[in-house]
């Protein structure tokens, strides 16, 4: 029943756009990049849950992908909750992790973390594009976004699950209406797109900024 009360008001989409103008607005302001490095830990974990949201919409094709980004909100949420005023700034955990040497264990926060970053960036990647060109082919949207996102990162076993996967996207016209809110036409969910895009690939940059100072950028899965 919730869900359906948050969706009669408005997408995902929609909902997004108000969470990541929240989160920039609370972020605090400050000269020194290190003493600005700040990730809001919960307003982040909610934009990717709605980032989840939007890849139920592409259907089964996504399903792994889903259950990584669900795994990896649910690991951060218990380890924020052991210390919730601690832990409110995800940059504070990677930097305990750091500091003890378990930053790339599998199990770690800061895999997650860096595993939900880039998960944005491929559902990013794919709205770009079907903004930039609605008529574009879901099956080819997909593939770019994952080739230019996650592609690099992945081991031969996800990128051939990937491929199998592929053969399963909705057309783009039924994935684009399923976008919408109630009563939303195709150019307003185009424009609302490119705002998402515009609020938050600047703050995708800082956080790729963050786990590079933290050597955890490059890490691969197997």
């Amino acid at each position: 029943m919730k869900r359906r009360r948050e969706m009669e008001k408005g997408s995902e989409i929609r909902s997004a756009i108000e969470e990541i103008s929240m989160l920039i607005k609370i972020k605090p302001k400050d000269s020194n990049p290190e003493a600005a490095a700040h990730i809001p830990t919960k307003p982040f974990l909610h934009v990717c849950n709605l980032v989840l949201q939007v890849l139920d919409k592409i259907g089964p094709t996504m399903l792994v992908l889903r259950q990584d980004i669900h795994q990896n909100i649910q690991r951060l949420e218990k380890f924020c909750e052991s210390d919730p005023e601690m832990y409110s700034n995800v940059v504070e955990i990677l930097k305990k992790e750091v500091s003890e040497g378990n930053a790339k264990k599998n199990i770690s926060c800061s895999k997650a973390f860096l595993w939900l970053t880039r998960s944005v960036d491929f559902s990013m990647a794919l709205l770009q594009r079907l903004a930039k060109d609605p008529g574009l082919k879901m099956e080819q949207a997909v593939e770019e976004s994952y080739n230019i996102t996650l592609k690099q990162w992945h081991g031969w076993i996800s990128s051939a699950a990937f491929k199998v996967a592929l053969k399963l996207v909705p057309d783009n016209i039924t994935f684009m209406n399923l976008l919408k809110a109630k009563d939303e036409n195709s150019e307003t969910l185009k424009e609302e797109m490119q705002t998402l895009s515009s609020l938050l690939v600047p703050f995708l940059e800082e956080i790729h900024s963050i786990l590079r100072l933290h050597g955890l950028d490059t890490l691969k899965s197997k």
